[in-house]
């Protein structure tokens, strides 16, 4: 405990990143419960994951990937503050319509990953009109705790080693960073609402014309917003342009379409589990059948609750878990101008 005094202390969360479908034992979800209980409930430090979901056969080898991925989903839910998801499919995607390259490399698609991640802790790495840390950044994108499964996106997209040439304006970023085909998550968010957005631009730009661009993007698209959370755009700015770009935009978004990718690997995992097959992999390993019932039953839970608030209204009487926020109350409280 002395040690992660020294070493942690400092900081204002970890990152952990991991691939959720070979996870093949409890290596995973032991360690990320050890961390919990040391790190995040004794120095109440926030939680970034990155996970790769990888959820799809026609981009998986793994033939127990369902399995590996709900048990991972299981921990995700209650052992980490924010998850970034982020799949192969959605990036090969990216790499053939967008980049349009022939034969994309995993070098190409770790380069996707890395802008992204970049851009989402641009904020702690430099200075900018408009910053904000992890922590304020849970606190404004989970309005309840166990959605806390982020869409992450990027723009402009470049292949790895190219540059972009031509001068972006705040309008085109704005743009491409809501376009479905920039997300790095194998879900439309068109078929869901956003709960909460935060978005992080970098390279010289006004905050005028930022703010401008932001609006619009809400007023155009106000059915893709749930209207019961007020200020749910937030926005950071950073004068620093990323290696290669003028100027960049990092999108971050918790939407209930997220569900669908949770949908597809409960109905993989149900089909593989009412059968039992490749159980015994893991009770040759020590778990037990009751570990992926209860898995089983989390995931389920899990697409319930963002179709419920999918659905929810102005009308409905949303119950937002004050215990959550009270929690982070110590922390400064997060800018009311829609701005993080």
């Amino acid at each position: 405990m002395q040690v992660s005094d020294t070493v942690v202390e400092p900081y204002n969360a970890t990152l952990s990143i991991h691939q959720l479908v070979e996870n093949t034992d409890e290596t995973f979800c032991i360690d990320n419960e050890a961390l919990y209980d040391i790190c995040f409930r004794t120095l109440k430090l926030t939680s970034p994951t990155y996970g790769d979901l990888n959820h799809l056969v026609s981009v998986s080898e793994v033939i127990v990937e369902p399995y590996n991925a709900t048990l991972s989903a299981h921990q995700l839910c209650e052992n980490t503050d924010a998850t970034f998801c982020i799949d192969n499919e959605a990036l090969y995607d990216i790499c053939y319509h967008k980049l349009r390259m022939l034969c994309p490399t995993y070098e190409d698609l770790n380069h996707l990953v890395s802008v992204t991640m970049s851009g989402v802790t641009t904020c702690l790495r430099f200075p900018g009109q408009l910053n904000a840390d992890l922590r304020k950044l849970a606190v404004n994108m989970v309005p309840f705790p166990r959605l806390h499964f982020f869409m992450p996106g990027f723009a402009p997209l470049t292949a790895k080693g190219s540059q972009q040439y031509r001068a972006l304006t705040v309008s085109e970023l704005t743009q491409q960073m809501f376009d479905a085909k920039n997300m790095m998550t194998a879900c439309d968010p068109r078929h869901g609402r956003y709960l909460t957005v935060a978005c992080i631009f970098r390279g010289p730009m006004s905050m005028k014309e930022v703010d401008m661009q932001m609006y619009n993007i809400q007023s155009k698209n106000s059915s893709y917003f749930v209207e019961w959370i007020p200020n749910n755009v937030k926005v950071a700015v950073c004068d620093i342009p990323p290696r290669g770009l003028k100027m960049s935009a990092t999108f971050i978004g918790n939407t209930t379409a997220i569900q669908e990718i949770f949908k597809r690997i409960s109905e993989q995992f149900t089909a593989m589990f009412r059968r039992k097959a490749f159980l015994h992999w893991y009770t040759g390993e020590g778990m037990d059948e009751m570990e992926f019932t209860e898995a089983e039953s989390n995931m389920n839970d899990l697409i319930s609750e963002y179709q419920q608030y999918q659905e929810a209204s102005v009308e409905d009487d949303v119950e937002f878990d004050d215990e959550h926020f009270e929690q982070e109350a110590y922390e400064e409280n997060p800018v009311q101008n829609g701005s993080i």
